[in-house]
C-alpha cells in the first residue's frame, strides 16, 4: 500500500507538477506539497497519527525539491 501510493505520488509529480524551474516560484513549490499532503492523505494507512504524517510530507517534500529541478532533470537519470 504504501510503495503503490508512493509510485503514483512520484508518477503524477513528474506528470504535473516538476515542471522547469518549479523551484523558484513559491506557488509551484506550495502545489507541489499539497499534492503529496493530498496523496499521502489517500494512501496511508490509518496507523500514521498527524505528528507523524506532518513529518513524512516533510520528508518527502525535501527530498523532491533536492532530487528533482524538473521532471527530466533529477539525481536519478541515467
Amino acid at each position: 500500500m504504501v510503495k503503490d501510493t508512493a509510485r503514483q505520488l512520484l508518477a503524477t509529480l513528474k506528470q504535473e507538477l516538476l515542471v522547469l524551474d518549479w523551484r523558484k516560484k513559491q506557488q509551484s513549490r506550495a502545489a507541489v506539497m499539497v499534492h503529496i499532503r493530498d496523496v499521502l492523505d489517500r494512501g496511508l494507512p490509518e496507523a500514521y497519527d498527524q505528528e507523524r504524517f506532518d513529518h513524512e510530507c516533510n520528508e518527502i517534500y525535501q527530498h523532491i525539491f533536492d532530487a528533482y529541478p524538473s521532471a527530466i532533470h533529477h539525481r536519478y537519470a541515467a
